[in-house]
């Protein structure tokens, strides 16, 4: 039986055999370092800037991860236009003034960057370690040879963003992804990257796990070593070892990797439910002594993507429900921030996802390193366009001298992931449309081989958003999985297109929706995305609040349309949705003044819009009742109420108690509607089964604003100066309904050991400031985002606005 095995490097781990060999360890073996403190910042060219005598005196302070971008001011004169975001770009230096200590000159010390938006130049003691243009990808220089060890030496890094457009959404810009100081034995050492684990055989009785370990060794002063691997499980119990022993005849070149298969008994299977992790330890030893260990995650599962049934994970028949999302953070940029991702895969999960697609480059290593413990599949996407270039500066410029080294760089370091089941090397790409010219074909099968050389354990896909039988990059034979991007209408005839094929929804939808947005008398503010070049056309008459799934971009579908195809034919493996969050730039089919996009299922504040329980209705067994939109209208006014319900056979609408009728699902029925006439008051629906109430659901006419309500996602977080709770705003009346047409300004004063990450409202067209204490409320909701210190303590958060009671929330920083 097939098995497709992942994990990633972790951390260290002190662990020995006894005592002695503990010493040994923290004497001999490697030391991850976090290197994001203490560095210094400068936007903007500085001649000399490499030079480790140069003078930084008067730049700014700051820790990384670090977006300038998010920083600055919207404006649609800037040069990444609102397809960018609308924000700066430019140049930035980076430089970091530290100390190695002398007990390290016999040793091997390297910078790790995990991702610098974009054309990265590296120095070290005024030496030129390297230049990367590609913005999303990890890297490594060994700093060894250029070191002061024992004294000061200075790492200097310039950003060169200035260059636009060169993305079709919002970049950021700078050192967005952490920073790591990694030193290592320079005797022998795991290299970079240096593991690659599959699990060939497993049964309910056994896993087998296959272990390549490349070892980095010193051929000048070459010693005999040995390689040992342990696999403990979650309960830190060891449940099997092993290890090889190199002769000194196999040593000929510096890196040599050797294999070797241990088994685990009765394995606990990783899947999206039960996303069990095991752990790896890899150990060099030297004369009886540890010079190093790399631990990693291992999570055993098998799957299968068949032409016929679909896909199947650990032999059970399952649909991949995923997204796919941009990098950014929303107002927070797109520097990296672990509990931020840990919020949007919660939010996510929440609503029945399963998947996520990494649209459309490599994510941070810490997107993985949750969907591994949170359990969601991932397709890992490498590029956005090859030769071929969308924008006038983007990666075209780069792709002959980098797209190998890029590709292979990110699949050995994302191959051990056991969230990761599907390689993509390539979205919408232009290569695919020509009927003369091969290069399609050629790169496609270029590509491919590349993976293959260095992971045959997952399927490989494009994402083609003209899925024909005239397409360059299918034509090409290389791909195991035919991606369609949109085109739902041609899902039931994917076997007459292409026979025995395997078929994957590699981006789905592109419906628009404004969080809190009903009305459409007009277009003016671009909030109700309605089609762009032709009258919002429903069949409703005139004046009525009505089709809140009705509107797509041309290419795509209402979310009703394409599950109710998807979750119809067993062929179909499953499906990214385009998108789960609003992202920064794009804001198709707008532009300026909106500068966010309008595709997602949650806003850019990570505030669910009503189609989110359309699929949780449909992708949990968690029960749901929605309804909407809102009861607060002109008197008079026809307004169609939806619901989404599920674990129901009916729902009972009432209007001040006086009932509307019975609503059935009937057929493919996707949710219910009544149209009435609006008067205030109170709107209740009874979901019920067999007759028994499921549940209730009651939206009251609100009154004025009167008062201010926060809600901390956390009230107690880490005071290590990186971890955030987000705090949720609601203006409501007195009676404690939200307000849903509410705009009123919000101030936010902290007191005790926190600061103002950021705040937000998720309005699309809103160009006030990320980096503020203020903001205007959008339908009655808005967030600010609370960051730790490095002090424990009480952190207070108050919230006044003009005419309305105040709000606090404590939060605890421990």
């Amino acid at each position: 039986m097939k098995s497709f095995l992942t994990t990633r490097i972790a951390g260290v781990l002190t662990l020995a055999l006894s005592l002695i060999m503990v010493q040994s360890f923290a004497q001999s073996a490697r030391t991850i370092a976090d290197f994001d403190k203490g560095w210094k910042f400068h936007l903007g060219d500085v001649k000399n800037a490499d030079k480790a005598s140069a003078n930084d005196k008067n730049w700014r302070n700051l820790s990384l991860p670090h977006d300038w971008s998010i920083e600055g001011t919207f404006s649609k004169d800037n040069p990444a236009s609102p397809e960018g975001g609308a924000l700066p770009g430019g140049i930035g230096w980076y430089r970091k003034t530290f100390t190695v200590p002398l007990s390290s000159q016999s040793k091997k010390v390297y910078i790790d960057f995990d991702g610098v938006y974009h054309h990265s130049d590296v120095w070290i003691n005024g030496h030129h370690l390297g230049f990367r243009p590609n913005g999303y990808i990890s890297f490594r220089y060994d700093l060894t040879p250029y070191l002061n060890f024992g004294g000061v030496n200075v790492v200097a890094v310039k950003v060169d963003n200035s260059q636009q457009p060169n993305s079709r959404w919002y970049s950021g810009s700078g050192i967005y992804r952490n920073v790591w100081l990694v030193t290592t034995s320079a005797s022998a050492a795991i290299d970079h990257w240096g593991t690659y684990m599959t699990t060939p055989e497993v049964t309910d009785a056994a896993a087998s796990v296959k272990i390549a370990v490349s070892v980095k060794h010193n051929l000048a002063k070459f010693k005999p070593y040995t390689v040992s691997t342990s696999i403990y499980d979650a309960a830190n119990k060891l449940v099997s070892s092993g290890g090889t022993v190199p002769s000194n005849k196999q040593i000929i070149d510096s890196v040599t990797t050797f294999n070797s298969t241990l088994t685990v008994k009765n394995p606990h299977l990783w899947s999206v439910t039960s996303p069990y992790l095991y752990k790896v330890v890899n150990r060099v030893w030297i004369n009886n002594v540890v010079v190093d260990e790399y631990t990693q995650k291992l999570g055993i599962r098998y799957f299968n993507f068949d032409a016929d049934k679909g896909f199947s994970l650990n032999g059970k028949p399952m649909k991949i429900l995923g997204v796919c999302d941009h990098h950014d953070l929303g107002s927070l940029g797109s520097a990296i921030n672990t509990r931020a991702l840990e919020r949007q895969l919660e939010i996510l999960k929440g609503m029945g996802v399963n998947g996520i697609r990494t649209s459309h480059n490599p994510p941070a290593p810490e997107l993985l390193d949750l969907c591994d413990r949170m359990g969601f599949i991932v397709m890992d996407e490498a590029f956005d366009m090859w030769k071929a270039k969308k924008s006038k500066y983007d990666y075209h410029l780069y792709w002959d001298e980098w797209h190998k080294r890029d590709l292979e760089d990110q699949v050995k370091r994302d191959r051990n992931h056991p969230s990761v089941f599907i390689w993509s090397i390539g979205n919408e790409i232009v290569e695919q449309y020509s009927k003369t010219d091969t290069a399609g074909r050629t790169i496609t099968r270029e590509l491919a081989g590349i993976v293959r050389s260095l992971d045959t354990t997952r399927p490989i896909t494009t994402a083609n958003n003209d899925p024909t039988t005239t397409n360059q990059l299918i034509s090409s034979g290389a791909l195991d999985l035919i991606g369609y991007n949109y085109h739902n209408q041609d899902y039931a005839g994917f076997h007459e297109r292409f026979p025995g094929k395997k078929f994957i929804a590699t981006e789905t939808t592109s419906a628009l929706e404004t969080r809190g947005y009903y009305d459409m008398p007009s277009d003016s503010v671009r909030r109700w995305p309605i089609a762009w070049d032709k009258p919002f056309t429903t069949g409703n008459p005139d004046n009525t609040v009505s089709a809140y799934d009705n509107v797509s971009a041309p290419w795509g579908s209402t979310h009703e349309e394409t599950w109710k195809v998807m979750k119809k034919y067993p062929m179909l493996s499953g499906m990214f949705i385009w998108t789960g969050f609003d992202y920064l730039g794009e804001p198709t089919p707008y532009s300026w003044p909106s500068r966010s996009s309008y595709f997602g299922v949650i806003d850019l504040a990570g505030f669910p819009k009503d189609v989110y329980y359309l699929y949780k209705s449909e992708w949990t067994d968690k029960p749901v009742l929605h309804i909407f939109p809102h009861w607060n209208w002109t008197q008079g006014k026809t307004v169609d109420v939806w619901a989404y319900y599920n674990n129901a056979d009916e729902v009972e609408l009432y209007l001040n108690g006086k009932s509307i009728g019975v609503k059935k699902k009937t057929g493919d029925d996707l949710h219910v509607m009544w149209r009435l006439k609006f008067e205030p008051g109170t709107l209740k629906a009874i979901s019920r089964r067999n007759g028994k109430v499921v549940l209730t659901k009651e939206i009251h006419t609100a009154g004025a604003p009167a008062k201010i309500e926060l809600t901390a996602d956390r009230k107690a977080i880490k005071a290590d100066g990186r971890d955030l709770s987000f705090v949720t705003v609601r203006i409501l009346d007195k009676a404690g309904n939200l307000v849903p047409n509410a705009d009123n300004l919000v101030k936010f004063k902290i007191a005790g050991p926190g600061s103002m990450a950021s705040v937000d409202n998720g309005d699309p067209v809103s160009h006030d400031p990320f980096k503020a204490d203020w903001r205007k409320a959008f339908h009655g909701l808005a967030l600010a985002i609370i960051q730790g210190k490095e002090t424990a303590g009480t952190i207070t958060l108050t919230a006044t606005a003009d005419g309305l009671a105040p709000a606090t929330v404590v939060i605890k920083s421990k």
